[in-house]
């Protein structure tokens, strides 16, 4: 799969199918969203060739990783004071779509990786801090950032419990017991991507307060880096799951884990700040899904016109149900970029309510219709598709995978969507007898 050329012009005699760019115009990017784009792109043919072998053996892809740290890509989001390329939010959601478009279990996995970077760079630059603390944490969060860029270091961020932690609905449950000079964490973490593979975990957890009957509470979130090393630490349980094989997220167990206070990605406390005020970081896991979905209407073209590499010359696009079905795989792939879109947009500290529910109604879209798109794209391509040689399968079990993921499922972005669509802030409604 290639992508149009910035040097192609209209008059360019084209003889096979150029997939649109992830983000449609080039033009309208920064200089640093194509170059970052760009160079994804050049790495994702041999990220796809690998997938099939990944999905199949349930494997963490670590060539690939091998190859974004070759790259530049794991200090993607890291600020350029640290080393890093320093790309926002924004710049960062659109080359997460790319790397979907070759390898979604590849993309979802470092996206674990670069919120690390984000919650301790961009979100925290915008957060209060007194300057104590903003000096405190600058001093913590250079030291984590030289592992990323200077030693090549992958952080990744546990989250989910079981429980309703990860929805941000309860404290978590995984604690952390303030000592002199660091803390112990107790607790347990499930569907942990690259458990097993990350050098460091961030993880989300509570600060006990013995000073309280009822302990912490959500607002003493703690964000703790972990290193996969330390004692105590251990990845336990299978994994063998419907899709998203290669992001290996087995289950992680904290026994009396001690880590110093330079193991604090955030000041005590904002965590749960920046959790309310740039609620666009709970929906990164979406972008992965925009390039699912364009990958399974790329393949739909090329087998339609017989472009796929090792299948016999058979073109299939003269049947009107074919065109059918595939303009409308087009049409549910351009509305869906146009929210991604937008949503990239959008991101910024404090949002108001109408950009919340965009997020939200971005965040379901992308997910729904990426699975939507795949499906379509199976009946399209016919019993070809269901063969594991081909990528079609793949992309729809990994398609179908999104909208069961915390923080944002499918039902709670619905929830919190309806609930915002009907309720102003403060109200309420009287208890009828």
């Amino acid at each position: 799969m290639s992508t149009l050329s910035e040097s192609q012009t209209a008059s360019t005699p084209i003889t096979r199918y150029q997939p649109s760019h992830i983000a449609g115009n080039p033009a309208s990017l920064t200089p640093l969203q194509r170059e970052l784009i760009a160079r994804v792109a050049a790495l994702g043919p041999r990220f796809a060739d690998r997938a099939e072998r990944y999905d199949r053996e349930a494997s963490f892809p670590f060539e690939n990783y091998d190859d974004l740290r070759a790259a530049g890509l794991l200090g993607i989001c890291v600020p350029k004071a640290y080393g890093g390329l320093g790309a926002d939010f924004a710049t960062y959601v659109m080359v997460a779509a790319e790397l979907g478009r070759w390898c979604g279990a590849t993309a979802l996995s470092f996206n674990m990786h670069v919120c690390s970077c984000l919650w301790a760079g961009e979100i925290a630059d915008a957060l209060d801090m007194t300057p104590a603390q903003r000096a405190d944490h600058e001093v913590k969060r250079a030291h984590h950032f030289a592992r990323i860029v200077g030693e090549g270091k992958i952080y990744a961020q546990p989250f989910s419990e079981g429980g309703a932690a990860a929805a941000g609905a309860a404290p978590w449950g995984t604690t952390a017991t303030r000592l002199d000079g660091g803390y112990v964490v107790n607790g347990k973490k499930i569907f942990a991507s690259l458990a097993g593979a990350a050098d460091t975990y961030g993880v989300l957890c509570t600060l006990d307060r013995p000073d309280r009957a009822s302990g912490g509470s959500r607002r003493d979130a703690m964000y703790l880096a972990v290193p996969a090393d330390a004692l105590g630490v251990s990845v336990v349980g299978d994994w063998d799951p419907l899709g998203m094989r290669g992001t290996v997220s087995r289950n992680l167990l904290f026994k009396d884990v001690f880590v110093p206070e330079s193991a604090r990605m955030m000041p005590e406390g904002l965590y749960f700040q920046a959790a309310s005020r740039f609620p666009h970081m709970f929906a990164t896991l979406s972008p992965t899904y925009l390039g699912v979905a364009q990958a399974a209407y790329d393949f739909t073209v090329q087998y339609l016109r017989a472009e796929v590499p090792g299948m016999p010359p058979v073109k299939r696009r003269m049947y009107p149900t074919k065109q059918y079905a595939v303009a409308e795989m087009r049409i549910k792939l351009e509305a869906t970029r146009a929210l991604f879109l937008q949503n990239a947009r959008d991101a910024t500290i404090d949002p108001d309510k109408d950009t919340r529910m965009r997020l939200y109604a971005a965040h379901y879209t992308i997910m729904e219709n990426a699975n939507d798109i795949c499906r379509l794209a199976i009946r399209t391509c016919g019993g070809q598709s269901m063969l594991k040689s081909l990528p079609l399968e793949r992309l729809y079990r990994d398609s179908r995978c999104g909208s069961l993921m915390l923080p944002w499922t499918a039902e709670l972005c619905m929830d919190r969507l309806g609930r915002e669509c009907l309720y102003e802030a403060g109200e309420r409604d009287e208890v009828i007898e």
